[in-house]
């Protein structure tokens, strides 16, 4: 059984050491706050050897407030019995995404797993105002955002992925959204940001088929109590410890026969057993099933019943 921030699940010693993470080193991007602190609590308590987390501020923010947010994640994980490293880096920017790898292999010698989960919401480009036009945005806000979630990805990914290939459980999980937000016009440019990481999230995963390297989007479900919205917390929306069980099963050696495929947190039910939980997650792509022949056969399954799979 594991207790994380508030959250309880269990399952038989299989699925226990299938859960667990002993030997492994994580690094997640804007990990000193909301659902990259919780993934990384969550990541200890399951035995994880160490994890790097990196953070940089907005345009409405101080360097100096970051960096005791990150001291502040560092204890956390750190009292959890993972040794934690925190790093100002900024996703927009290739040489601070590179530094960041090179401090993370400096430090743990290895690398298991990338989670990128920095991101920039709307209020960057529309104030707040959601039902701002799109010409009444701030263009500098829309190019902010655009470069954090799609960019940033991406430059995490050319940077970590040498490191990755050499793991034996290589592991890229994109954080994303609810689907049916992703086209919902209060959250432009934020959800199509989104929605084009799921689909870097296939094509990563359909190049990266032949290696040991998988790539799985996760969202929480809809929205977090975080100060990710609007800056502030509203004490409304799921709880963001709730998106902390499919992350361990994400990162573990349970999830290698996933990739290309897209996970929801909230669905995650605590008392059975993980896998039948993780299937349970498990959603089709946002995409049509493609003509041509793709090996990601899991990508386009319908959900699972949880009930259905054998333990």
């Amino acid at each position: 059984m594991m207790h994380q921030h508030g959250i309880l699940f269990s399952f038989d010693n299989k699925g226990e050491q299938m859960m667990q993470l002993t030997g492994l080193t994580l690094l997640i991007t804007g990990g000193s706050r909301g659902l990259g602190l919780e993934m990384a609590h969550a990541c200890a308590r399951a035995g994880a050897a160490g994890i790097t987390l990196t953070a940089a501020p907005g345009s409405d923010e101080t360097t100096e407030a970051m960096i005791a947010e990150l001291t502040a994640a560092k204890q956390l994980v750190e009292e959890a019995g993972t040794p934690c490293l925190t790093v100002l880096s900024d996703v927009r920017i290739s040489t601070q995404c590179q530094d960041a790898v090179d401090r993370h292999l400096e430090r743990f010698g290895g690398l298991d797993a990338l989670i990128n989960n920095a991101g920039k919401a709307g209020r960057y480009a529309h104030g707040g105002q959601g039902d701002l036009p799109l010409h009444l945005q701030d263009p500098d806000g829309l190019i902010d955002i655009i470069q954090t979630n799609i960019a940033g990805p991406y430059l995490m990914v050319h940077a970590a992925l040498e490191a990755l290939l050499k793991s034996p459980q290589g592991r890229i999980i994109n954080i994303s959204k609810r689907t049916d937000s992703m086209h919902q016009k209060a959250w432009t440019p934020y959800g199509p940001s989104k929605a084009a990481l799921d689909a870097a999230t296939i094509a990563w995963a359909e190049s990266l088929i032949e290696t040991s390297v998988t790539v799985n989007s996760l969202s929480p479900g809809g929205a977090v109590n975080t100060k990710f919205g609007t800056g502030s917390l509203t004490g409304k929306g799921i709880d963001p410890a709730t998106i902390g069980p499919i992350s361990v099963w994400l990162v573990s050696k349970a999830s290698a026969a996933f990739t290309g495929c897209r996970f929801v947190g909230d669905r995650w039910q605590h008392q059975i057993d993980p896998q039948a939980a993780a299937e349970g997650c498990r959603e089709s792509a946002i995409f049509h099933r493609p003509n041509r022949s793709s090996p990601l056969d899991k990508a386009w399954l319908p959900p699972v019943n949880p009930a259905t799979v054998p333990k």
